[in-house]
């Protein structure tokens, strides 16, 4: 059986080490993953300039491009089949909530759903040392059950670790998602020549409370698994939208 290891702080992270140690055990891996950090490059594609793959041994290579590049790269042309599963991690930091939408670490996982290939995102909540072996068991644990029980075409699961060692972890619970806010935060400086740049980015403020959602539960101390899709749309609202005048709108000569 044959399985995919990536992420998105790249090829020499502990946390790729991590999820290698993980997966050891439940097939034949395969690492494909950026050569650079590519954290919060959420699903972009490289279209505009040339790949290169970097062979690192055996069945480990490093590609210049971002996590969903290395995907599709390494299902279409670097792996000798179709992979099993396609694990992406373990993040250094949650991608809890509306975190997804930003995250290269679920965009790979993404990237493996829309070819319907069985896919986990795992991330690990940093506070002081990060505890590895505690994203380690969980990942173990839960990409077994993804090759015992499959997953539905299109579906994903995004997993969020506390910082807790493995005998302090309260358990493993499914969640919503959940949504997050940041300080807002844009620091303008000016470089040597006078030409004026800018850091964007906030550090965490606080998550909405949202019953039974994953920043919340994993702030308490669980393990969360939320199974996300790839079909975005409000059905809830389609109706709505429906009925407004649309055939007002002047699109037509």
């Amino acid at each position: 059986m044959l399985i995919l290891l990536t992420n998105d702080d790249g090829i020499d992270a502990p946390g790729l080490a991590a999820l290698g140690r993980a997966a050891a055990s439940l097939g034949e891996c395969w690492t494909v993953a950026p050569a650079v950090e590519q954290s919060a490059k959420s699903h972009a594609l490289t279209m505009h300039e040339p790949l290169r793959a970097i062979e690192h041994g055996p069945r480990r290579w490093s590609v210049t491009g971002t996590p969903a590049d290395c995907v599709y790269l390494a299902v279409h042309h670097l792996l000798p089949a179709r992979p099993a599963l396609v694990l992406s991690g373990v993040n250094r930091g949650t991608n809890l909530a509306t975190d997804v939408h930003y995250s290269g670490t679920v965009a790979a996982a993404r990237e493996a759903a829309t070819m319907d290939i069985p896919s986990l995102a795992a991330s690990l909540w940093v506070n002081g040392a990060p505890q590895w072996e505690t994203a380690e068991r969980v990942v173990r644990g839960l990409s077994r059950l993804v090759l015992e029980r499959g997953l539905p075409p299109g579906v994903l699961l995004n997993l969020n670790v506390p910082d807790r060692a493995p005998g302090e972890l309260l358990g493993i619970r499914t969640a919503v998602m959940g949504r997050r806010w940041y300080q807002p935060m844009v620091e303008a400086k000016t470089d040597p020549r006078g030409r004026r740049y800018f850091w964007i980015g906030g550090d965490h403020d606080r998550f909405d409370d949202i019953p039974e959602s994953d920043g919340p539960l994993c702030e308490a101390g669980w393990a969360t698994v939320t199974p996300l899709r790839l079909d975005l749309t409000a059905h809830s609202v389609l109706p709505d939208v429906a009925r407004w005048p649309l055939e007002h709108i002047e699109c037509r000569k």
